[in-house]
């Protein structure tokens, strides 16, 4: 074999995926996990590296999120939740905890409209006695896949064509047609919801399950949302397009005015909780992130309030620089299996690494705002004043000691390696749910937005007869009027 002959370059790509260094790839869709729901087993090779390299996509701008806008304010715990958990900063009620928050879209530059049909983030760093505490979700309660293996292919395809630049439909119906579970998260974005009217009109939600443990050791499963004491309140219609080219940054005007005149916006922690026995007992996973809890199950219980009051001081330094991860948590709350939690909470942090650098923890809007140590010296950009000789643990010269030891999750893991999907996939009957909760004039606009999807002259007609299955399945009705919309447009 000419060594030399297989430079790199497209026009020798294999039939077949590879790692970086030329090794097969014999599942691309599902991550290595102990049994079939995990957890994820760091010796998969394969995930760490596709989402290290997707990771280090773009420089300096964010991969995703790019476009966003930040606050700062407190967190006021209204209702005693100390029998699930032992984190000091809902301790009790009564008790305040600075914070800030980003918002922000997910698929678009920096510079991009604020009007643009798209997720939204809605990242809340609380600064605790105990450390800080990244609570990083969206403004849909699901997601669109459920396993990180596929985020990277999931990203590329929602973004702009890597030839032209422009976002395009069919390849993202082509994409998605592969992945039945995101009919549900479609019924969301191509929803009224998907445009918000602003930031502080915007629910948020954790979207994973995690877990909250009391002082017992006591383990629950929890879910939480943000309710915007304001409402909910969406751009319809040609509403966004008239928003936007008035101005694409109406969101954060939006905030920063509302803050500066003293109108500070406040949301509504609630919280679901399942006890993690009856995980089994649903004919849904209940950490599928594709799925949400049905609330007649498991009701909404208050937990506090957050109030928004005081603007950013520096754009760059509490914006730009401002960096979340979900793998940051504080005792008392912690992971569950999901496979996508499981991705996200290396990736998250690895991104940071790359964009701000090994250090990014100590910039100022990141740092916790109590008192910590540890031995992670040197590396770029660490500007953290040290006087210490001994940097090594244990040591006889310094009396820095362990903490008291933090509840965790105590249930025993086993099973055999594994590349596979999760048993309850359901993936088209909260879909249809959802669907029939609407009005009819509600349901006729999110025909409406499926059918234009659709009707983008590359989706194939393999593609299109998939989607219109998956809409049938969730809801006969919903596919026999996306099927008749498109039929009216190919004859027009």
């Amino acid at each position: 074999m000419d060594p030399y002959k297989f430079r790199p370059s497209s026009a020798f790509n294999s039939p077949f995926f590879t790692t970086n260094s030329g090794a097969p790839v014999w599942n691309n869709n599902a991550s290595l996990t102990v049994g079939s729901r995990g957890p994820i087993l760091l010796e998969d090779y394969h995930l760490v590296e596709k989402l290290a390299q997707f990771d280090r996509e773009r420089i300096p701008e964010r991969v995703v999120h790019a476009r966003g806008a930040s606050a700062k304010g407190f967190f006021e715990v209204t209702h005693d939740v100390s029998h699930l958990t032992c984190a000091d900063f809902l301790r009790a009620p009564g008790v305040q905890t600075p914070l800030i928050v980003r918002f922000s879209t997910v698929i678009h530059e920096r510079g991009s409209p604020e009007t643009i049909r798209d997720p939204r983030g809605f990242a809340v760093k609380f600064y605790t006695r105990e450390g800080n505490f990244d609570m990083v979700g969206n403004n849909m309660p699901v997601f669109f896949v459920r396993d990180g293996m596929k985020f990277p292919d999931m990203v590329h395809a929602l973004k702009p064509n890597p030839k032209s630049h422009i976002q395009e439909n069919w390849r993202i119906m082509d994409f998605f047609s592969h992945h039945p579970e995101s009919l549900h998260m479609f019924t969301f974005l191509l929803d009224d919801v998907g445009i918000p009217l602003n930031y502080r009109h915007m629910e948020g939600f954790g979207v994973h399950t995690f877990t909250l443990i009391n002082k017992a050791g006591k383990a629950t499963y929890v879910k939480f949302h943000w309710k915007p004491t304001c409402g909910v309140k969406c751009l319809i219609g040609d509403e966004a397009v008239i928003v936007g080219g008035t101005n694409h940054s109406h969101a954060t005007k939006d905030l920063y005015d509302s803050i500066a005149a003293g109108n500070y916006p406040e949301w509504k922690l609630y919280i679901q909780t399942m006890d993690p026995a009856d995980e089994n007992k649903f004919d849904f996973d209940p950490l599928d992130v594709t799925k949400t809890w049905p609330e007649d199950l498991f009701p909404l219980q208050p937990v506090g309030r957050m109030v928004l009051n005081k603007n950013v001081d520096n754009f760059f330094a509490e914006n730009e620089m401002l960096a979340f991860c979900p793998a940051i948590v504080v005792p008392g709350i912690y992971y569950t299996d999901d496979k996508l939690l499981q991705t996200r909470i290396f990736s998250y942090a690895d991104t940071q690494r790359h964009r701000l650098g090994p250090n990014y923890l100590l910039l100022p809007v990141n740092a916790p705002k109590c008192a910590h140590h540890n031995n992670h010296h040197d590396g770029f950009m660490n500007f953290m004043h040290r006087d210490e000789e001994v940097n090594y643990f244990p040591s006889r010269f310094d009396p820095v000691r362990h903490s008291e030891r933090v509840p965790i999750p105590g249930n025993v893991l086993n099973g055999r390696r594994e590349k596979v999907m999760i048993q309850k996939e359901n993936n088209f009957k909260q879909a249809g749910e959802r669907y029939r909760s609407f009005a009819p004039d509600r349901q006729e606009r999110l025909v409406g937005q499926f059918a234009d999807a659709l009707s983008d002259p590359r989706v194939t007609h393999e593609v299109r007869n998939i989607w219109l299955s998956y809409l049938s399945q969730a809801d006969k009705s919903l596919g026999q009027k996306v099927a008749m919309r498109l039929n009216v447009k190919s004859s027009m």
